[in-house]
Parts: C-alpha cells; structure tokens; sequence
C-alpha cells in the first residue's frame, strides 16, 4: 500500500517476461518493416527479390586473373620503360613482397591502337582487343595488400582477413536467383584454386546458402552429384526425405543450419538433371565450339569455363566466376620469366575471353550481364632478378564490360613507369559498389547484422565510379 493506492508486486521472473515480449514487439515490427530482412527468412533463401533500384544488368561473370598480370606489359603502355631499360628506377620504391629490386624493365610486347576508340592493347591479347569498344579499362585500382592470400580475400571480399562474405555471396544475398536448378553463384574451376582457397568465395557471416559452388572440370564436376537407383526409387526417396525435412523443422523450429542443408539438399536433387545438361558441350554448334577454342589443346580448357559461364547466365544463375587454368608456371605471377609465363597464361585465355564478348553480344546477353576481368593487385615496371617482375598493388588494370558500361572507354592513369595510380584512383570497395549498383542495388543498403553492428560488402567505403558508366 502507497498513498492509499495499491501497488501490485510482481516477480523478476514476470518483470523479465514482460520487458522481453515488448522488446520482442519492437524488433519484429522493424523487421518487418526491412524488406531485405523479412524476405531472407522465406522459405526459399534464393528466391528472386527486387532490388533496391532499376538494374542493368541481371549477372555477373567475373574472369578472375589468378596471380596478378602486369598492367604495364598488357593495358597500360610505358614508353618511358623503353628510353629507360635497364637503368634503375628514377622515382620512389614502395616495399614489395621480395623486396627484390632489379632496373627498370620495358614490355617485351608491342602495343597497337583498336577500335574506333583506339584504345591501346599489347599483342599478348590480340583477340580481347577486338573488343576495346565494348571495354571500360580502369588503368587507376589499387589494392591494401601486396600479398597473394591477402589481396585475394581484399579482392573477392572487401576484407584482407579471412571469413568474410565474397562479392557473389552479397549479390545472391540480395538478390537471390533467377534459376532454381542451379546453385546462384558457381565458381568455374579450371584447375587450380587461388590462393586463400575456397574462403575466398565463402558465404562468411551470411547463410550458409549464399556460398559459391565449386565446378570443376572433368567428367563429374560436382562431387556425388549422380543419381543411385532408378527414376521410380529416386522420386520416392525425395518425397521421404521431404516428408523428413519437414518433421525436422516442425521438431527444431528451423534455424540458419538446418534451412541451409535442407535448401542444399533439395537444390542437389534438382542439380541432379540440371548439371549434366549444363556440361554437355555437344550440344553447341562446330561454329561455337571452334570460337572459344575448344578445338586447340592450348585454349580447350578455358573454352570450355567460358562456354559454360555463357550457358550459366542464359539460366538466370546470378555470378559466376571463372578460375584460370594451369600454364605459365604459376598463374600470372611471373616473378621471373615473365615473357613465357604471361604469354602462355595469354594464350590459354585471350581468345575464350573474347569468344565470351562476342557470344554474349550475339545472344542479346551483354546487356543485361556484366563482365569484369582482372587479377588481385598488378606487376612492378622494374625487374625483379632479370627477366620477372614483383607484386603492385598501387596502380593496376582491370576492365569492365556489359549493360551500363561505357564501351571505348580509359579511365585513370599511372605515372609514366606505370607504378602509382595517380589520376581518378579506384579503391576495391569501388569496383564493388560500382558492380552492386550495376545490379541495382545500393551498397550501403545492402547490409547484415552480423557481431553487434550493420555489415556490408564496401564497410564504411566505396563510391560507384560515375565515369565508367553509360
């Protein structure tokens, strides 16, 4: 009793209860409120959703260019390196990764202007320059790290540490998938990983479900991907394991783990006919099959990713990225014998590149898919011992093609050794925000909850590069 009012007692117990289902309240009516949010907890996690904006484009195919190829020797020509050959370099010297500093080393390739935008391409690419119109070339990225695991996870995940969401993990968070049959974002394995391994197309914090799927080559390009049994004894295995599945999530209440296996499940049982299909090859014509390559030992491999990445995106599958095959001695990363090495890596990709370009723009599927080539940092313009060249992250190549592009286009600049990114200077997080907003989607929107605060792929950076765009 208070001032003649009765005040009732309850118990911490109850207090507790009831602070807890208010505060419960307010954070379901903001999740619900979070479009993005409320739909990752649909039963389908890969389900399409609207992004944040009109898109122009509807994937991704990135052509990873494992090891680093050098911007001076391939898009970004020196002159200054052929009056200065052999003598030491006249500017400042950043730490590299051997720290092994030879004399100044001129490209041991010609370069020749293409196209009606005459933008200038060393011989090593001679079919990739057909398509210098079609080309943004960002002569001005620059990465945080200098070495390969590093730069790789910076690269695929906006993050120099392990664990975090790659680049096609966030888009399929986002965006989900047009197609159900295959996985929403697939890593095309053309025989070696990168280094960093398979984190470096991992779903980190997010879902289990957004993670890359590994497609090797060969005859079985997913691991206990075929069917045991006869059609009849498979279609009554699925409907048991559905009726499972379900009892399953009625008994545990679902959960990230448990939805995931049971989406990955359900998804191999779809891949099961989707899979072959995809990787049969006869079915293109001899012209197709002849303009990526597959008819010449020396492109056969990257043809044939190339190809399928084609026949990936004509699916609806989100992002896909295309791993480089085994030549060169050790990827692009030619820290010695750099003319066999980046030539070798050349002509294993050049043409199957160019065979994509011209594919795409031939099946009306350049416009709504956006291509990006590059490697994790670029080549030093001095030699390392006589005949390589070391690590550079401070100003390096990568191109972009496709819808929003602007084709024939040079943005940014190195200095006259083509060592220091010194006009426009492109971050990661740049490139990454430039190709979420190229799917229609905002990066600092595109966030998840994840340790105590807002998560997104650029973290507190990343601006879209305004001049590249059409």
């Amino acid at each position: 009793m208070h001032c003649g009012r009765y005040i009732p007692i309850i118990s911490r117990r109850d207090m507790l209860l009831r602070c807890a289902n208010g505060f419960g309240a307010v954070a379901l009516a903001a999740l619900l409120n979070d479009r993005a949010t409320s739909q990752q907890r649909s039963d389908n996690p890969l389900a399409p959703r609207r992004p944040h904006f009109e898109p122009k484009v509807r994937s991704v195919i990135f052509l990873y260019m494992d090891g680093g190829p050098s911007q001076v020797d391939t898009f970004d020509p020196k002159p200054r390196l052929d009056r200065e050959h052999g003598r030491p370099i006249r500017t400042r010297v950043e730490p590299t990764q051997f720290n092994s500093i030879g004399t100044v080393m001129r490209c041991p390739w010609p370069f020749r202007r293409y196209g009606q935008s005459g933008i200038p391409v060393s011989d090593l690419f001679p079919f990739t320059a057909q398509h210098v119109d079609d080309l943004a070339v960002v002569r001005s990225v620059v990465s945080n790290f200098s070495e390969h695991t590093s730069a790789n996870y910076f690269l695929h995940a906006g993050h120099g540490q392990q664990g975090r969401p790659s680049m096609g993990a966030w888009v399929t968070y986002g965006l989900g998938s047009e197609c159900q049959n295959l996985p929403a974002f697939v890593v095309l394995d053309s025989g070696q990983i990168p280094p960093g391994g398979l984190d470096c197309f991992g779903s980190g914090f997010l879902p289990a479900a957004f993670q890359g799927s590994l497609f090797r080559s060969g005859n079985e390009p997913v691991a206990d991907l075929r069917p045991a049994g006869n059609a009849r004894n498979f279609q009554d295995k699925m409907g048991l394991i559905r009726r499972l599945d379900q009892a399953s999530r009625e008994r545990a209440g679902g959960g990230d783990a448990l939805d995931a296996a049971i989406a990955n499940f359900e998804l191999a049982a779809r891949m099961q006919t989707a899979v072959p299909e995809l990787m049969d090859l006869t079915g293109e014509t001899r012209a197709t099959r002849r303009l990526y390559g597959l008819d010449d030992r020396v492109t056969e491999i990257y043809g044939q990713r190339c190809l399928i990445a084609r026949q990936l995106v004509e699916r609806g599958v989100r992002f896909v990225e295309v791993l480089c095959p085994p030549v060169g001695g050790d990827r692009w990363d030619q820290h010695s014998n750099l003319f066999e090495g980046h030539l070798a890596n050349a002509r294993a990709t050049d043409k199957p590149v160019a065979a994509l370009l011209t594919d795409l723009k031939a099946r009306g599927l350049l416009n709504s898919t956006l291509v990006i080539w590059g490697g994790e940092f670029g080549r030093t313009p001095m030699a390392q011992g006589s005949d390589g060249r070391d690590h550079n992250p401070f100003g390096f190549t990568v191109w972009l093609a496709g819808g929003g592009i602007k084709g024939g286009t040079i943005y940014g600049a190195t200095d006259d050794y083509g060592y220091h990114a010194i006009e426009n200077k492109v971050e990661i997080h740049d490139l990454h925000a430039t190709m979420l907003h190229l799917l229609g989607m905002e990066h600092t929107r595109l966030t998840y909850r994840f340790g105590g605060r807002d998560m997104r792929l650029t973290d507190v950076h990343g601006e879209v590069v305004q001049g590249i765009l059409s």
